[in-house]
């Protein structure tokens, strides 16, 4: 199989290749067997030219008249996001947040595999989350090296993210997903990917903002000329 390199592939891509991911899955578990890019388009809202294009960049995908089959095009998409294994994740803070993390079932559905958890509240070391004991922070050098994790999600406060992160490189992670609300600094072999509620409800606000705008405009009534 063709395998994606990184300098090419836009992170647009991949993000609408995670969405088709999740869209095949739920195919197979209805048990169909073919789509059409058009069907696509119909049920992820991803123009169907725009479909084909972001597979191009891996190799041909389906047959003209036929389609694409569901179980193919799963298997080689999970092989291009390097979700055809096990790919074990880290968590760090063991807050409501990080609870509703590990508690999603989609994780292990899609074949991450959370095999840790730790904070560095002495309240918490040693309780349980879900199926996971808490774990001393300041352990991961000693327990991540039996756990070889390469993915962490850190959903700690600001003010410790940073350093948090610092020790996380330090004991082999290369990927990671953050929750704290700062800008991490890291090396150009870590990749790092933010999640902003803040950011995405402000996006959202502005919206409604423009659309209550644009309903006070048009329900103003045209002025009358004698």
């Amino acid at each position: 199989m063709p395998t994606n390199s990184h300098d090419k592939v836009p992170v647009i891509t991949l993000e609408r290749l995670a969405t088709y991911l999740r869209y095949l899955v739920d195919l197979q578990q209805d048990n169909v067997e073919t789509i059409s890019s058009s069907e696509v388009e119909e049920q992820t809202g991803i123009n169907a030219a725009q479909f084909r294009k972001d597979l191009s960049y891996f190799g041909e995908f389906g047959k003209p008249g036929v389609g694409y089959n569901v179980a193919d095009l799963h298997s080689r998409i999970a092989y291009i996001l390097k979700l055809d294994k096990e790919q074990r994740v880290i968590l760090v803070g063991a807050g409501n947040l990080g609870s509703a993390l590990v508690g999603y079932p989609g994780l292990k559905e899609h074949r991450f595999n959370v095999v840790a958890v730790y904070d560095n509240n002495v309240a918490k070391i040693g309780r349980n989350l879900w199926d996971f004991e808490i774990m001393d922070f300041g352990r991961i050098v000693e327990t991540n090296a039996l756990h070889n994790a390469r993915i962490a999600i850190v959903a700690v406060p600001r003010s410790a993210a940073q350093a948090v992160t610092d020790k996380l490189i330090e004991v082999g992670i290369k990927a990671i997903l953050n929750f704290a609300p700062t800008v991490l600094r890291v090396p150009e072999h870590v990749v790092v990917r933010n999640v902003s509620f803040i950011q995405e409800l402000a996006v959202l606000s502005y919206h409604l903002s423009h659309e209550d705008e644009e309903n006070k405009s048009s329900s103003k009534s045209p002025k009358q000329t004698s």
